[in-house]
């Protein structure tokens, strides 16, 4: 067989597949799931994606130790930007002002999140730097999941547009609680105390000077282009993709970084921001990716180490929010089955906490270490549930009725009047 290779011209034999053809057969399973899973079961198509990702990490080709290293990182940043980007575009910062308990909302449900999980995570038995750091990563909301799941069955209502709300305002406490955490390790391990204060103002506010660049640049396109043009699409696409490289650069936040642009971008008009769905072909296969990504970051040694605190912290998450947002509901303009329904629409984690993670694993590899086989078992457990319980609450709400229900086109309320 090797001589009839050398007379074909091939290199080696058997041949050995590379990068692009094992990409290429993941998109391929991946877009037949999604659509099998949409058409069949009514589910969204991200439960597909995320599937065929857990058949990746089944056969032993997934991330396995939860590091997100060179194209697994870039694609992940990559799609994650055009998410949050997306997400931000459709966070009025008027209707907090007008609905201040939106805000209280916002930040107990958040902080009380954040302090079960630690409260938990001692108990498990973790030390107090351990079970601090875990906290953030455990609490973190999974706006990409979200987002995504609102967008594909174009839901409409006070719950849709608060899970985009509380979704975003918990990444933004998440990344800076994250690095305020990193800044405190280099103090008690290092006694560094410049770093400690630097590194996190440094984070933020470099964050927020290119995300107004980013901003003010989309903006610029939006007044002198129609986004119905391909071309507008790839600008804009580019744009967003060159403030993220310069936020790698620049070691900055790649979460916040697309979040504060599209926040910044929506408040700047009084005209929300309509965007082709994912901007184009070349969003989609990213998001397609990402979620393949995150299904793969499990191995079946991190699920047996780690499925015990997995279902502890996820229980005690669902418990806290659910606590909150059904106790907070009346008072924050909404009726007790929404503040339920909006429970279970911020239960999911997903590619949000595993970017911590990988932020946590690139600084304090020591620290991340006894974290990783739980937050492995939890995205595992959550690639599949976690869609499904968006959806679920959406329809609890009344704001999804499935394409043949007696409702398919549900009606778009004004986020003002919420």
């Amino acid at each position: 067989m090797h001589g009839i290779a050398d007379y074909l011209g091939l290199e080696r034999w058997p041949p050995q597949p590379d990068l692009l053809f094992w990409l290429a057969l993941t998109m391929v399973a991946g877009a037949l799931l999604g659509g099998a899973v949409f058409r069949v079961l009514g589910l969204p198509r991200i439960v597909g994606y995320s599937a065929a990702g857990m058949v990746v990490a089944a056969l032993g080709r997934g991330l396995g130790d939860g590091q997100l290293r060179g194209t697994d990182r870039l694609i992940v940043d990559l799609a994650m930007a055009l998410l949050l980007f997306e997400l931000g575009s459709r966070v009025s910062l008027r209707w907090l002002r007008v609905n201040p308990a939106l805000l209280l909302t916002s930040a107990a449900e958040s902080l009380l999140t954040f302090g079960a999980a630690f409260a938990a995570l001692r108990w498990y038995g973790l030390e107090a730097q351990l079970a601090m750091a875990g906290a953030v990563l455990f609490g973190a909301s999974a706006g990409a999941v979200i987002a995504r799941v609102t967008t594909e069955l174009k839901t409409a209502g006070q719950v849709t547009e608060r899970a985009i709300v509380l979704s975003a305002l918990n990444t933004l406490y998440a990344v800076l609680l994250l690095k305020l955490v990193i800044g405190w390790l280099h103090v008690d391990q290092r006694s560094d105390w410049v770093a400690g204060v630097a590194q996190p103002g440094y984070t933020f506010f470099g964050s927020v000077l290119v995300a107004g660049l980013l901003a003010s640049a989309v903006g610029w396109v939006l007044r002198r282009f129609n986004l119905k043009e391909e071309n507008a699409v790839l600008l804009l696409l580019g744009l967003v993709l060159l403030a993220l490289t310069a936020a790698r650069l620049l070691a900055l936040s790649t979460l916040l970084v697309p979040l504060l642009a599209g926040v910044m971008l929506r408040n700047a008009s009084d005209r929300p921001c309509i965007w082709p769905r994912h901007f184009g072909t070349a969003g989609g296969v990213l998001v397609l990716v990402l979620f393949v990504i995150v299904g793969a970051a499990w191995s079946v040694e991190a699920l047996t180490v780690g499925i015990v605190g997995a279902l502890l912290l996820l229980g005690v998450r669902v418990l806290t929010k659910s606590l909150v947002l059904v106790g907070l509901a009346r008072v924050s303009g909404i009726e007790t089955r929404q503040g339920l329904a909006l429970a279970m629409s911020l239960a999911p984690v997903s590619a949000t906490s595993l970017v911590l993670l990988a932020d946590l694993q690139a600084t304090h590899p020591a620290i991340a270490a006894p974290l990783v086989p739980v937050m492995l078992a939890m995205l595992a457990v959550m690639a599949l549930l976690g869609p499904v319980l968006v959806q679920g609450g959406l329809r609890l709400a009344g704001e999804y009725h499935p394409v043949n229900g007696p409702a398919s086109q549900p009606k778009r309320a004004s986020e003002h009047t919420v």
